[in-house]
């Protein structure tokens, strides 16, 4: 969840006035009587969720009266606020003027991160799994898994948890029929054509093909969480050995 933040930021990425502006397909939908959905595009997509960040970003930048907090996904943005101060109507137009005036590329800039993994078959408990259902050795499935060049599009579910896009075509799997009641924390999962990192452990429904040694959520840490929406991510194997030297630094 994001409230708005009075301390300095990172200037966002700012591309040329392209000229007149395309209209910009969306809805706002009431949830309960204290938030409104912001909905772009039904479909995943780094142009829609392009728009749900630097939308974000304007609410940060010039938070409205009333306004709580916001959350994003992947194609909508949920605005909480407060009743007694603005009302949905009012609301909603600022929102809809608001829309009117964003432009391509004003979202913060994304970040490069690297994030170890440990391919073992200890910590892959599906690698072999998604090997055998693409007829690939497991081999070519971690070199194609850390090929990929991954987009925080959203944190959800659990504290920490990052969505990401980019996951090569090929490695493309359906999410497990029956979820796992447990999945430790720091493991990476692949389904759909979507990858997740477990922040702790938790029910899950991704084929796990590895697992990372960083805490992705620290309750006790400055930020809380590793991740953010915008981040680009980039997955480095590692040895069992490395990850436990890793692990042990903290």
């Amino acid at each position: 969840m994001r409230t708005p933040d009075p301390r300095p930021r990172t200037p966002p990425v700012r591309t040329p006035d392209p000229g007149p502006r395309t209209p910009i397909n969306f809805r706002i939908v009431p949830v309960g009587d204290c938030a409104v959905s912001i909905e772009f595009a039904n479909e995943i997509s780094l142009e829609v969720n392009s728009l749900v960040r630097g939308l974000e970003l304007s609410l940060m930048e010039r938070p409205l009266h009333g306004m709580v907090e916001t959350v994003p996904s992947y194609r909508a943005l949920l605005v909480s606020y407060d009743p007694l101060l603005v009302s949905m109507d009012d609301l909603i137009g600022a929102l809809s003027g608001l829309i009117g005036q964003l432009r391509p590329g004003h979202s913060l800039p994304g970040r490069r991160i690297t994030i170890p993994v440990c391919y073992s078959r200890e910590f892959g408990l599906d690698l072999d799994a998604v090997a055998e259902r693409h007829a690939l050795p497991v081999e070519e499935v971690i070199r194609l898994h850390t090929d990929g060049d991954y987009l925080v599009y959203f944190i959800g579910f659990t504290p920490g948890l990052p969505y990401l896009g980019g996951l090569p075509g090929r490695l493309a799997i359906p999410r497990l029929q029956s979820p796992r009641a447990g999945v430790p924390a720091g493991s990476v999962g692949i389904g759909g054509d979507q990858c997740v990192i477990y922040p702790v452990e938790s029910p899950g429904g991704f084929h796990i093909v590895g697992r990372t040694p960083l805490r992705l959520y620290d309750p006790a840490g400055d930020p809380l969480v590793l991740l953010r929406p915008g981040d680009h991510i980039r997955f480095a194997p590692i040895s069992e050995k490395e990850f436990e030297e890793i692990k042990k630094r903290g």
